[in-house]
């Protein structure tokens, strides 16, 4: 450890010579110059130091990025147990087999999905004429990114009704940019020119499958702010075989302009075969809230006139929307806090009777959230969690009041289920994907059966192998937070462990959107666990373990409780001796880096380290970036006096003090990312290394881990998120002294 620390210091010295011998050119090293800026906000003076580095095309903060990023790979490649941990990684990896998702069954029996073979680094689109057919591929990404160097990635597809089409979004990069391409499933030809700006999977086709509806984000004018990306986006309809700029305009806040829609409403069309009826739905691509209108699928030809009835508003609390025939069957937390489906008939829907008088046709057990639904040929099939594991239950169509928590599927192992789509609801055997803590992801068909069903495996690709076994504890605890609330927690570790302090452990969370901590496999969880280490999962407020309350015991004003909450669960590895402060790091991603950024600037003491991947860092300047505005539906925003406080409070870059002693902190990220920019963790960075007392003899160093054909972490190949597995896993290890 000495010698590691030795080296990176004298690497350090000479970046800042460089940057001293270029001051006058700006950032060009290590050290950033401060260049404060003062914002006046609700009587509060916000100071910014390093408000430049946003403008990340400035050729200054590219060079200083540059060489930021050069520090850390030279840093990280001389940690003595990378290779081996890379290696191991790797081989863990191919055991896995091939990484199938995205499962989608049409009516006649056709399957399409993406998959990555184990020898491959990234994933195709293919598809099956039925469950014994041979494969086919469609889309050959790795190809692509042979013939330009740069990384393709498949965002999201459809395929039409009869399986004759697929719309595909591509994107390279990282970046999420995707295009939308429409491809001949028989000949393998791409129909016309691809469509620009159409980066969510927000597709749909009608129920004749000659034409197609998507959203499309608007293309900014020269001088508009990034602020603009997501406003006033369209639902597009368009023909097969037609120009792109026949497109017609058919849904949007600038087409339909009596329908009291904002501007960052992004909506979708759904349609259904065998249904008369089509919806309208958006939410501001954060939240699952927004408008819901119904019309015929006869009235799409009048475009802007189109007679939309409303249906739901944000605040009817609906997060889901399926269509059957005349009725529409709604996912809402409206007088539920962990979900209910109810029915709505589209002839006359009243949502309002049918909220109080309607029956419900599901709800959860009362353990347990109702987290997300599809519909089948002849039931409602749910995903139902219950803590880090989710079920599937079950669920007639109609069902008296009063018995509606229909009848759980046994699974081959505990774990968590994901159904895949029975998209024109043809069947009455459900396919889903199960992983768990040590269990790869497997596909499994449920033959439906509601009593004494059976589950057999599905061969859509080489099958995992069965790893050396590995003795695993995986254990709940409850963590008792601040205010006494009780937080629950996963503990995974070899069993036999010695509770004595001096175990690498990591503890993860992220808390925010109601998304939680689920069971699943890792490798470089596992490689984790055979060097002797614990993983700890905390579902801290802000996630949805426990339905609507819990996650809005961590949102806006509330926010605090996700930080102190990982807190308190940081303290209870030490007092029950699973860590130290010397052997305890915490990590965090995305909007996850308000869980771990905070956390160290409140209690740096507890950790020896920190990982923070594209997090959040500066929440107070993050509404004025494309992605940043869709994001104040869950943080809040700087312009309102009441949100502003606990906007600041939970920005980790504004809460860092000089002087103090901070654990060894690592940010990584994608100079493509589309959601967290990229100068979050530069600031984090800056300010990080400006602050930090741990100097001296055991530095502990602050690096910004860059990648250059990389975004958000959506589209990177296996071959980079193995290398960022092993940097994560190596660099936590040399800062716990374990690095030998």
């Amino acid at each position: 450890m000495k010698r590691l620390t030795l080296h990176l210091r004298l690497l350090l010295i000479s970046l800042f010579a460089m940057a001293t011998a270029e001051a006058t050119t700006g950032p060009a090293a290590l050290t950033a110059p401060v260049r404060n800026v003062t914002d006046q906000l609700h009587g509060v003076a916000v100071q910014d130091p390093y408000r430049y580095l946003e403008n990340v095309r400035d050729p200054a903060v590219q060079r200083w990025l540059k060489a930021q990023g050069e520090v850390a790979r030279q840093a990280l490649d001389a940690v003595p147990l990378r290779a081996a941990i890379l290696k191991r990684i790797e081989a863990l990896d191919a055991q896995r087999g091939d990484v199938v998702g995205d499962v989608t069954r049409l009516a006649n029996g056709q399957l399409f999905y993406l998959k990555r073979a184990q020898e491959e680094r990234q994933f195709k689109l293919v598809m099956r004429q039925s469950l014994q057919a041979p494969e086919q591929v469609l889309v050959d990404t790795s190809r692509i990114s042979q013939k330009t160097g740069v990384p393709h990635a498949i965002n999201h597809f459809t395929p039409s009704w009869d399986g004759l089409h697929v719309a595909y979004g591509m994107s390279a990069g990282g970046s999420e940019d995707a295009s939308l391409y429409v491809l001949n499933v028989a000949s393998g030809k791409t129909l016309g020119q691809p469509i620009p700006r159409v980066p969510e999977a927000l597709v749909a086709w009608l129920p004749d499958s000659q034409s197609f509806t998507y959203n499309q984000l608007k293309k900014l004018k020269p001088g508009e702010p990034d602020t603009e990306v997501y406003m006033d986006s369209k639902v597009m309809w368009a023909r097969l075989g037609q120009p792109v700029a026949k497109a017609v305009p058919v849904f949007g806040p600038t087409v339909n302009r009596t329908l009291g829609l904002a501007r960052l409403d992004v909506a979708s069309l759904k349609f259904q075969p065998g249904s008369e009826w089509m919806l309208a739905r958006t939410t501001d691509t954060t939240v699952p809230e927004g408008f819901l209108f119904a019309a015929r699928v006869a009235d799409l030809p009048l475009a802007a006139a189109i007679p939309w009835q409303l249906i739901s508003t944000f605040d009817d609390k609906v997060i889901q929307t399926e269509l059957k025939g005349n009725e529409a069957y709604l996912l809402t937390y409206a007088g539920a806090p962990r979900n209910r489906v109810i029915k709505l008939n589209l002839n006359s829907p009243n949502l309002k009777t049918a909220l109080s008088q309607a029956p419900e046709v599901a709800t959860p057990p009362a353990s347990a959230v109702l987290e997300s639904f599809s519909l089948s040929k002849t039931v409602i099939v749910a995903s139902v969690r219950e803590g880090t594991s989710i079920g599937i239950r079950q669920y007639p169509l109609s069902i008296a009041k009063g018995n509606t928590e229909g009848i759980s599927i046994a699974m081959p192992h505990p774990g968590a289920a994901h159904v895949h789509a029975d998209a024109a609801q043809a069947f009455d055997d459900i396919l889903y994907t199960l992983g768990g803590w040590t269990e790869a992801a497997r596909i499994w068909r449920f033959d439906g059966r509601l009593n004494g069903g059976k589950n057999s495996e599905l061969a859509l690709g080489v099958a995992p192998q069965k790893a050396a076994v590995l003795d695993v504890e995986v254990t709940d605890v409850l963590a008792k937070s601040h205010d006494g609330v009780m937080v629950p927690m996963t503990l995974l570790h070899k069993k036999g462990l010695l509770l004595n302090g001096a175990n690498p452990t990591l503890l993860r969370g992220y808390g925010a959107y109601g998304m939680s901590e689920t069971a699943h496999y890792s490798a470089s969880d596992r490689v984790w666990l055979e060097q002797g280490g614990v993983m700890a999962y905390a579902n801290v407020r802000g996630s949805g373990v426990y339905g609507q309350d819990w996650y809005r015991g961590g949102f806006k004003a509330t926010k605090a409780n996700t930080w102190k909450d990982g807190i308190a669960c940081a303290q209870y590895l030490i007092k029950e001796g699973y860590a130290s402060p010397a052997t305890l790091a915490i990590e965090g991603g995305s909007a996850g880096g308000i869980f771990a950024g905070r956390a160290i600037t409140e209690a740096p003491a507890l950790f020896a380290a920190a990982v923070i991947q594209v997090g959040v860092m500066d929440a107070v300047r993050a509404e004025l970036s494309a992605n940043g505005i869709t994001n104040i539906s869950e943080f809040g925003t700087l312009n309102n006096p009441a949100e502003f406080p606990a906007l600041l409070e939970m920005s980790a870059y504004h809460q860092i003090k000089d002087g103090t002693a901070y654990p060894a902190v690592m940010f990584t990220h994608g100079l493509n990312d589309p959601r967290v920019d990229v100068w979050h963790s530069a600031k984090g960075t800056a300010r990080l290394q400006a602050a930090t007392a741990s100097l001296g003899k055991n530095a502990k160093p602050v690096l910004l881990r860059l990648d250059a054909q990389a975004g958000h972490g959506m589209g990177s190949t296996s071959t980079q998120r193995q290398q960022l597995s092993a940097d994560v896993l190596s660099f936590l290890l040399w800062q716990m002294g374990r690095d030998k």
